[in-house]
C-alpha cells in the first residue's frame, strides 16, 4: 500500500491499536541478514510473539470471561489484609494449594504481625515448612511484621512504595495486595498472565514489566479491576503451559494463538 492510502475495511482506531500493541514485537534477524548465507537461502523470519489482538477482540475476550465468572477472586485463603499479604509473600514459587494448607494451620494461631513475631522464627517455620523456600520466606515475613509494627502501626500500607519496601514483597506482591485488598485497578503479572498475554496476542512483551504496561494500556477500564484474576484462572486451568486446552476455551474465537490445540 502506498503512503497516504487507507485500508477500506479497517477503522483508524483499529490501526492505531494494532500499531501500539505491536511495538514490543522484536525483529529477529535471519541468517542472511547477518551475512552468513546468501539472501536466496534465508529461512522465513520467526516472530517471538503471536499476532496482536485488536480492540474489538479484546472487548469480546474480557466480556466472555466476565460472563462466565462475574466476580473472580484469588484462590489464596484470607480474611484480613495482613493475612493476604502473608499468603502472597509465602506463595512465591509455590502453589496456592500448598500455601492454603499451611495458612489453615498458621492463621488460627497467628494472624497479626505481633502474633507472628511472638511465634519466633523456628515457631513460624514449623507452620510453613511444607512450602518451598520456607526458611527465607519465614525470615522475610518476620522482618515484614517488625516493620509493620515499627513504621505502620501494625497495619498494611496501601501504597506501592511502602509495600515494596517490605522484605520479600516485590512489585507483583504489592499489586496483588493493592488489587485484592484495596480494589485498585493494577495488574499483577505472574507466570500465567505472562504466558496468556503473549500466547493470545493480548499484551505481547519480553518482560513482566513490559506485559504489565501493555495490559494497563490495552485492557478496557471496565475490566481492569478483575482482569488479572480472569487471566490467572484462564492460564491455570485452560491456557496451560505445556498444552493449552483450546477445545475447551470460551475465548478461542478472539485468541491469535495458532495452531489451536485439537481435542484429544
Amino acid at each position: 500500500m502506498r503512503s497516504g492510502e487507507t485500508a477500506p475495511h479497517v477503522s483508524a482506531w483499529e490501526r492505531q491499536a494494532k500499531t501500539e500493541a505491536c511495538r514490543l514485537t522484536p525483529r529477529i534477524p535471519t541468517a542472511a541478514s547477518q551475512g552468513r548465507l546468501p539472501a536466496v537461502a534465508a529461512v522465513p523470519r520467526q516472530r517471538a510473539y503471536t499476532a496482536c489482538m485488536n480492540r474489538a477482540a479484546i472487548e469480546n475476550f474480557f466480556a466472555t470471561l466476565r460472563q462466565a465468572n462475574p466476580l473472580p477472586v484469588t484462590e489464596l485463603e484470607y480474611t484480613t489484609v495482613f493475612e493476604l499479604l502473608a499468603a502472597v509473600l509465602l506463595s512465591a514459587q509455590a502453589t496456592d494449594v500448598s500455601v492454603n494448607k499451611a495458612t489453615r494451620r498458621l492463621f488460627p494461631v497467628a494472624n497479626t504481625p505481633a502474633k507472628i513475631l511472638a511465634l519466633g522464627l523456628e515457631g513460624l517455620e514449623s507452620y510453613i515448612k511444607t512450602i518451598g523456600l520456607y526458611r527465607s520466606k519465614a525470615r522475610h515475613l518476620m522482618q515484614t511484621c517488625q516493620i509493620l509494627i515499627d513504621q505502620h502501626g501494625g497495619q498494611v500500607p496501601r501504597d506501592r512504595p511502602s509495600l515494596q519496601a517490605l522484605p520479600g514483597v516485590g512489585r507483583k506482591t504489592a499489586n496483588v495486595v493493592l488489587n485484592c485488598a484495596y480494589g485498585e485497578a493494577v495488574m499483577p503479572v505472574d507466570t500465567h498472565i505472562f504466558r496468556v498475554s503473549n500466547r493470545t496476542g493480548l499484551a505481547p512483551g519480553k518482560t513482566v514489566d513490559a506485559v504489565e504496561a501493555q495490559l494497563m494500556q490495552r485492557v478496557p477500564p471496565a475490566y481492569r479491576v478483575h482482569a488479572h484474576h480472569w487471566l490467572i484462572l484462564h492460564g491455570r486451568y485452560i491456557c496451560q503451559a505445556r498444552k493449552p486446552l483450546c477445545w475447551q476455551c470460551a475465548v478461542r474465537p478472539y485468541c491469535d494463538f495458532k495452531p489451536k490445540t485439537p481435542a484429544p
